[in-house]
């Protein structure tokens, strides 16, 4: 499966005092990213959440942090589905400027109920999620 590409520009609000992306910023942007990748793939998360009664949740986040980012570098995020199960699926998501890595992470999603119970994603929703994997 292609990676799923967003773009992003560093801010000012993104950098610490030394003058690069403090390190939870990082987790914005990749968050941001499979917001954009959930959506590129039809899927409404307000009104899957409306319909099923289900979200999506972050369990773990695995991160590299290889390179500082440092304001106005632009980056592009890569998003690839890893594995995808009943109620999760792993991502692997890696920050780029230019072709240089600069960020790698591992992140296990799982979906949950509105109560946050573990729940089985709908078929139709696994079957998006997993594009041309299958």
């Amino acid at each position: 499966m292609a990676p799923h590409l967003f773009r992003t520009r560093v801010y000012y609000e993104d950098t610490d005092l030394a003058g690069i992306v403090y390190y939870a910023n990082y987790l914005k942007f990749i968050e941001r990213a499979r917001t954009e990748w959930v959506a590129s793939l039809g899927i409404d998360q307000i009104a899957l959440r409306a319909a099923e009664g289900i979200v999506f949740a972050v369990r773990r986040v695995e991160a590299d942090y290889l390179r500082p980012a440092r304001f106005g570098d632009d980056l592009t995020v890569e998003t690839v589905l890893q594995s995808l199960g009943g109620a999760r699926l792993v991502l692997e998501q890696v920050v780029l400027r230019g072709g240089e890595r600069i960020f790698a992470a591992i992140v296990t999603l799982v979906c949950l109920t509105d109560e946050g119970q573990a729940a089985r994603m709908p078929a139709d929703l696994r079957a998006r999620l997993a594009g041309p994997l299958h």
